[in-house]
């Protein structure tokens, strides 16, 4: 089996409300579809959920958009693996870093792609080529987003009654807010549930980050995720707090969670399919986690279906992620659940809901990415 060409598609998607987080200034949901073909006829599918806003610690990866993901993998990386064998992962990891340094949601894409394809050729999931399955469900963390705290505690209370477990906030704003927003979160859904924070590098100082996850710490946090910007001043509040600290932007690569291990900068790593550009990487980041004790989460752009079942098969592969992961519960208008737990989105372009129970995701056994596009929805929701 050969490819042949890979198609990308732009997508706009229509959310359920409106998802925010610090920093962000363009809309979620503004993503890349592609397929990827072979010679046997057999059609990979993969995502790039580029943000122009996203790009790690002191912009060092830079942001994509569907733009530059159009022009990076039709004019660059689909010539350069023209007639390769999709199952050969590391020989085409290393065939796109050469053609061109950077650009890893482009390569995520493409690495879903491959392993879709492949899966389906074989007739086994994809997780089976990612050490195999782990974990037959995996825990959701339902995301709240920037939002009135009145709001906030509505969408709390009802995710709580669908079952979830962990409600992670998005913080990073305004001091007093943040602090009211988790006294309200905890008051109103008790003390069972984990509570998570994620300021997404929006405190200006460690100083002001460690004043303010000390106030946090008598709500009981899970965790707070990338207070600040930059693994220096991760590391500082790492050391001057209680509360675990997971690293995000400051954690793309292997070599990122190097750094971070040898100075202490985090308790917990937030892995992506996208950040180190795909699964096959994904994969070398939680090795590398894993070897020096910490724990880890699958974490996204709060991606389509298609992105997100690559989500699924890391998770469900990858014993190190053990806490809940901000993956949605993929839903097309008018399919599954119902209810707002783990779903951002009013549709999907995949012809088929996520199986949901109890707060968790089950993870599919179907071939490849377990999933199947809906033509008719990728021609309605495509973008120029």
């Amino acid at each position: 089996m050969k490819i042949t060409k890979i198609e990308t598609i732009p997508i706009q998607l229509p959310t359920r409300r409106v998802h925010q987080w610090a920093s962000l200034t363009t809309p979620i949901g503004v993503y890349v579809i592609i397929k990827l073909h072979t010679d046997e006829g057999l059609i990979g599918l993969g995502e790039a959920p580029v943000l122009k806003d996203w790009g790690g610690d002191h912009g060092k990866y830079f942001g994509e958009t569907p733009q530059t993901t159009a022009h990076i993998i039709g004019d660059i990386l689909a010539p350069a693996l023209a007639g390769q064998d999709p199952s050969r992962f590391e020989m085409i990891h290393a065939l796109m870093d050469k053609a061109v340094k950077g650009y890893p949601y482009c390569k995520a894409a493409i690495d879903a792609a491959l392993y879709d394809v492949v899966g389906k050729a074989l007739n086994i999931p994809a997780y089976q080529l990612l050490g195999g399955l782990y974990r037959e469900r995996i825990p959701i963390a339902h995301s709240l987003g920037l939002m009135e705290i009145e709001k906030a505690v509505d969408e709390a209370l009802q995710a709580k009654a669908e079952g979830v477990k962990t409600i992670k906030l998005k913080g990073g704003v305004e001091h007093k807010r943040d602090v009211e927003l988790v006294k309200q979160i905890r008051m109103a859904i008790g003390p069972d549930l984990n509570i998570c924070v994620d300021a997404n590098q929006g405190y200006p100082t460690a100083k002001a980050a460690v004043q303010i996850i000390r106030e946090m710490e008598i709500y009981n946090l899970l965790y707070m995720e990338q207070p600040v910007e930059g693994i220096d001043q991760m590391a500082e509040v790492a050391r001057r707090v209680d509360t675990p600290i997971m690293a995000d932007e400051s954690a793309w690569t292997a070599q990122d969670v190097i750094e971070i291990i040898h100075k202490k900068a985090a308790d917990v790593i937030s892995i992506y399919t996208t950040k180190p550009g795909g699964m096959f990487k994904g994969k070398k980041v939680a090795a590398v986690a894993e070897a020096a004790g910490l724990k880890c989460n699958v974490n996204g752009s709060v991606e389509t279906g298609v992105g997100n079942a690559a989500n699924i098969h890391l998770a469900a592969s990858t014993g190190v992620v053990t806490y809940g992961c901000v993956v949605p519960v993929s839903t097309p208008k008018g399919k599954g659940k119902g209810g707002i737990a783990g779903i951002y989105y009013q549709d999907d372009v995949i012809t088929e809901a996520f199986d949901y129970a109890d707060g968790d995701v089950i993870v599919s056994s179907k071939p490849g990415l377990g999933i199947e596009l809906d033509e008719d929805k990728i021609k309605h929701y495509r973008i120029s």
